[in-house]
């Protein structure tokens, strides 16, 4: 699973880890997470991240 990183803060979403404090659980894709799921650091928007290589 790729992480992906908010092109605004620099936020990286882990799926390993995924966002325990919004209620997604460890094991969760990026391409999975509800649509109006927001970075936990700035408030952006899921298309505001981009995949790590």
């Amino acid at each position: 699973m790729r992480s992906y990183v908010c092109t605004v803060c620099g936020y990286v979403y882990d799926p390993k880890k995924g966002d325990s404090d919004n209620g997604i659980k460890p094991g969760t894709p990026f391409s999975k997470l509800p649509d109006d799921w927001v970075c936990p650091d700035c408030g952006a928007p899921k298309d505001a991240f981009e995949p790590i290589d």
